[in-house]
């Protein structure tokens, strides 16, 4: 990320993999800002922490210490060759935090993201906890089922991937069926950059191959929502295609959390409306 003040590091992590053996992986983390850490996870395939968090990372940085890792298999972290779970990602988070000391801290996690930060902080204490458009909130979606078909299609992923990163274009159509239909520039500008690696594809069908199950989906917390300790804020956009702004709606009122929707907006808050974001955010931490 070219932005002042914004420093790209590594570390190396030790975590269990999807089938719980031991793997290692190089995770480059973006860093930046003084003050009390939080940590800003992305979500999974179009994503890194530059996309998800360009505009975020610096406006939080004003008043905090700021950490936003890709995942393996995304962005500039290392692409091992293990099973890519959302209990993986969960694992990689732990190690994260315990290498860099930062157990306790605030997590915002958005999409995929969202999820393996609600499920850390169901077994473990943090601060704060900001779910944004998050997955782990219902039992099923509707694309599911073609989804799931066409991972069973020899072929047809890698085909439908590359056809996504084939141009701006492209990324521009996909992304006008995510948002709220009028991606900007420079959102199309980082996706097209974060979908060139077909790794990052492999990852992304590993990962839905473990989620993606004949009845629903794999991860969900509606069960357990009365156990999150945390203050917590979810945010949405009301016109998210991929995750309903009901499952967030409907969380906080099992929970009693802060609920923020933003209207005209779709599955990227961070990115649609930046602003509105930045500054609800701030003000919840």
């Amino acid at each position: 990320m070219d932005a002042p003040g914004v420093e790209s590091r590594t570390v190396e992590l030790d975590s269990a993999d999807g089938r719980r053996r031991r793997t290692e992986s190089d995770v480059q983390y973006l860093v930046a800002g003084e003050g009390p850490p939080v940590v800003l996870l992305h979500g999974i395939g179009l994503d890194s922490a530059t996309v998800s968090w360009r505009h975020a990372v610096p406006a939080l940085a004003e008043d905090h210490r700021v950490y936003a890792p890709d995942f393996p298999g995304h962005g500039e972290s290392g692409r091992p060759r293990v099973r890519y779970t959302t209990d993986y990602f969960r694992d990689v988070l732990a190690a994260f935090l315990e290498e860099l000391d930062l157990a306790g801290a605030p997590l915002v996690g958005i999409s995929m993201g969202g999820g393996v930060a609600l499920g850390y902080a169901l077994e473990h204490d943090v601060d704060r906890l900001v779910l944004v458009d998050s997955y782990g909130l219902g039992r099923d979606a509707p694309w599911r089922p073609a989804a799931s078909a066409m991972l069973r299609v020899p072929g047809a992923y890698s085909n439908w991937w590359r056809a996504i990163g084939s141009s701006r274009v492209a990324v521009r159509t996909h992304l006008q069926q995510l948002t709220a239909g009028h991606p900007r520039k420079d959102l199309v500008d980082d996706v097209y950059e974060a979908v060139q690696d077909g790794a990052v594809g492999r990852t992304v069908a590993s990962w839905q191959r473990s989620e993606f199950r004949c009845g629903g989906l794999r991860t969900c917390y509606l069960d357990r929502l009365d156990e999150i300790g945390a203050p917590t804020l979810f945010v949405h956009g009301e016109r998210d295609p991929l995750l309903p702004a009901s499952w967030s709606e409907r969380a906080a009122e099992r929970t009693g959390a802060e609920l923020a929707l933003f209207e005209a907006c779709g599955h990227w808050p961070t990115r649609e409306c930046p602003e509105r974001f930045n500054e609800r955010v701030a003000r919840f931490l």
